[in-house]
């Protein structure tokens, strides 16, 4: 097969240009494989990826490849919770897939290894390589250990958000507060809980796009070393088969993925990166709806992972992982699909081994399941005519069926507020708008408010709704990604406060107490709040961004 390096390592000016970097004759006449960096010093679930990029090139040189690595920005969620910098990461993932196709497409890599960790970085990722078409395989620096025990449960980042909630109810001391900070989050990697992270880790697994049982490797094992060196090897493989993405990136890998965030009850935010990385492919953003609509609806929940239990990602591994979860559901997937062994999905769980077994506490099987009903669920109604998501499995069943009165914020910084003041009362819905795609913009997670609530000891006495996300790590009663949004005139721009709003879940439905009437009179009396001049990426992506029934994705 023809290289597709070859049309720049057949020109002299072009091999001066390599070789001012150090490469040999050697190194360029075998396959340029990419390495796609995320690491940096600034998110903890990338912080071992330098280490395990030199396992990835030890891979790549065994197998008779030249190393092009180059680095890709990635931005941590948590430290972006709460305030304005939690606008840039939704965008942050289309920056990376158009510079991730930038770096291929320019320098004509022959295949590529995406290296990262994290919410919007994976997706970004898996976009890129949707979108370039070449051998492509995604690699995660994976989850860090659980912290101390409080609660009732290993410890994570998020724990420290509630025990907030919980000094400002006076359920705890400020000295525990402290210890919680130091101890919380004990080592590098992707946050411990089943958040976006390791959903979208899992649902690259699920995809075919990375290794079989890689997703879920411990940051600090030796074990994710030897993963990434496989990984180097097995690009160069991909390359010489000329096994590309669009071999594996398909409709029906899609399904597969969407069938098994809805079996371990995977983050809310799934549904839109899917709907992007589909997007990629040419598949309609309703297709995927649909799509997951019918997982939810037909696939059981199976898998039972913190925030939805006390087991965390380390406990998901041990268990048996996606492997696992796959073997239970064998019967519910397409095997045939394609996946970056080299082989198909159904080879690779011929093959699957587990050194530590099978934990039911974490993964049952499909005539057992934890629920019968999938963990998350598309949410319809007068409130939500396009779409609404929430995940099931992390919510109390009392709290399946939620009727209240409205408490309307126009963002998520005075709700916050009026939770910690103590002005939000058993009973209420809270209401945040104007944090959509284009409202807010770039859809912010309303990851604290959910968070206070639950330290205030409100999180099975209250709801929340909102045109915004929700962390991975939310539990509690919430329906998020309403569309259409507030800020293009969605009915969620019409509540009032004091409207009664219900949430039923079992029948996914999500209303407002209004007539047809009523509700369209209030929405041709709106007017979109006034917004300041945006600049930079948050100009360009409230003019582009698209609903986030669509994904979210920037459409041009």
């Amino acid at each position: 097969m023809e290289r597709r390096s070859g049309r720049v390592t057949k020109e002299i000016g072009h091999r001066t240009l390599f070789k001012a970097m150090g490469y040999s004759d050697a190194d360029l006449r075998g396959p340029i494989i990419g390495i796609a960096n995320s690491w940096n010093e600034l998110v903890p679930g990338h912080f071992n990826l330098r280490q395990v990029a030199d396992y990835v090139r030890k891979g790549i040189y065994r197998s008779g490849g030249a190393v092009a690595e180059f680095g890709v920005i990635a931005a941590c969620d948590g430290i972006a919770e709460a305030h304005d910098g939690m606008k840039y990461i939704l965008p942050s993932r289309e920056l990376i897939a158009n510079d991730i196709e930038v770096m291929a497409r320019a320098h004509a890599l022959d295949g590529i290894v995406l290296l990262g960790s994290c919410d919007k970085i994976v997706p970004g990722m898996l976009m890129a390589a949707a979108r370039l078409g070449i051998p492509a395989i995604l690699l995660v620096g994976g989850p860090m250990a659980g912290g101390v025990s409080f609660d009732g449960r290993k410890s994570d980042s998020t724990s420290v958000s509630e025990a907030v909630g919980m000094l400002s109810a006076g359920r705890i001391t400020k000295e525990t507060l402290s210890m919680l900070e130091d101890n919380a989050a004990p080592s590098c990697g992707s946050c411990s809980y089943y958040g976006t992270a390791n959903s979208m880790g899992c649902a690259a697994e699920a995809m075919g796009m990375s290794l079989p049982g890689s997703s879920l490797i411990p940051a600090t094992s030796a074990a994710r070393s030897r993963a990434a060196e496989e990984t180097g090897k097995k690009i160069v493989e991909l390359v010489r088969q000329n096994i590309t993405a669009h071999d594996i990136i398909t409709k029906d890998s899609l399904e597969n993925t969407a069938k098994i965030m809805v079996a371990t009850g995977g983050s809310t935010n799934c549904f839109i990166h899917l709907s992007a990385i589909g997007n990629e492919i040419g598949i309609a953003p309703g297709t995927m709806i649909d799509i997951y609509d019918r997982a939810s609806q037909n696939i059981p929940s199976i898998a039972m992972v913190n925030p939805a239990s006390e087991y965390d990602m380390e406990d998901f591994y041990r268990a048996g992982g996606i492997p696992q979860v796959m073997m239970e559901l064998e019967n519910e997937i397409d095997l045939s699909c394609m996946t970056v062994s080299g082989k198909s999905l159904g080879e690779n769980l011929e093959d699957r081994s587990s050194p530590f077994g099978v934990d039911r506490r974490v993964i049952r099987t499909k005539e057992d399941p934890f629920c019968k009903s999938g963990g998350l669920a598309v949410m319809r109604g007068n409130l939500a005519p396009g779409t609404g998501i929430t995940k099931p499995i992390a919510m109390d069943p009392s709290m399946y069926h939620f009727s209240g009165p409205a408490r309307v914020f126009d963002c998520e910084e005075d709700a916050n507020r009026a939770i910690l003041d103590g002005n939000i009362k058993e009973g209420d819905v809270l209401v945040i708008r104007y944090e959509g795609p284009k409202g807010g913009p770039g859809m912010r997670e309303m990851y604290f408010a959910m968070k206070l609530l639950y330290g205030r000891g409100l999180a099975k006495k209250t709801a929340i709704i909102t045109d915004g996300r929700f962390s991975g790590t939310n539990n509690g009663c919430f329906v998020g990604h309403i569309s259409p949004e507030a800020a293009e005139g969605g009915p969620i721009a019409a509540v009032r406060d004091g409207d009664t709003i219900t949430i039923d879940v079992e029948n996914k439905k999500l209303d407002v107490d209004l007539s047809p009437e009523e509700l369209e009179a209030r929405l041709k009396d709106w007017k979109r709040p006034p917004q300041k001049e945006l600049k930079g990426i948050l100009g360009i992506y409230a003019k582009l961004a698209a609903s986030a029934a669509e994904g979210g994705m920037m459409k041009v």
